[in-house]
């Protein structure tokens, strides 16, 4: 079993939103990137809303998201696993990142949105418990993941588009 640990948070002091993964897949840690398996739709979608997409150098697109208020994390900041499938995530070796000291310097984020059903499981359980008092709305949408096929690029997209709206 792999040791595997994720990415810094990329967030400005003012972010509203936060959109949470479960950990980078392989792809995303050999290229140190957010989303980079090529067939993730994570990119894509940013593009069409943001126009943060995957043509764009890297650090565009996060400048792109970023100047819209929109911050990038994982739940998870070390674990055990095999591979880039949430399932095979080893649950008892699951370490979360410090949301705590996340949102103290974050205080604007109000809504955070989950990209897929494994970031929200792991924050209602590792995380959520430990955030008494917290003015923040919780929203699962669709996993960007390749692996995710069950809905099609219009379905994510429109599911999507609740991060820039309000």
């Amino acid at each position: 079993m792999a040791a595997v640990s994720g990415f810094a948070p990329v967030a400005s002091a003012d972010a509203t939103v936060l959109v949470l993964g479960s950990m980078p897949g392989e792809a995303s840690l050999r290229a140190g990137q957010y989303y980079a398996h090529e067939r993730n739709a994570f990119w894509r979608i940013m593009g069409d809303l943001l126009g943060a997409g995957p043509s764009l150098p890297y650090r565009e697109r996060l400048e792109r998201i970023s100047a819209a208020g929109i911050a990038l994390w994982d739940v998870i900041a070390d674990c055990e696993r095999d591979g880039s499938l949430d399932a095979d995530i080893v649950g008892a070796s699951v370490r979360v990142n410090d949301f705590a000291g996340f949102f103290a310097a974050h205080p604007a984020i109000r809504r955070v949105y989950f990209n897929g059903a494994a970031a929200e499981a792991n924050f209602r359980r590792h995380v959520l418990p430990r955030l008494a008092g917290r003015d923040i709305r919780l929203a699962r949408l669709p996993s960007t993941s390749p692996a995710h096929a069950a809905q099609g690029y219009a379905e994510k997209l429109a599911a999507w588009s609740a991060i820039v709206a309000d």
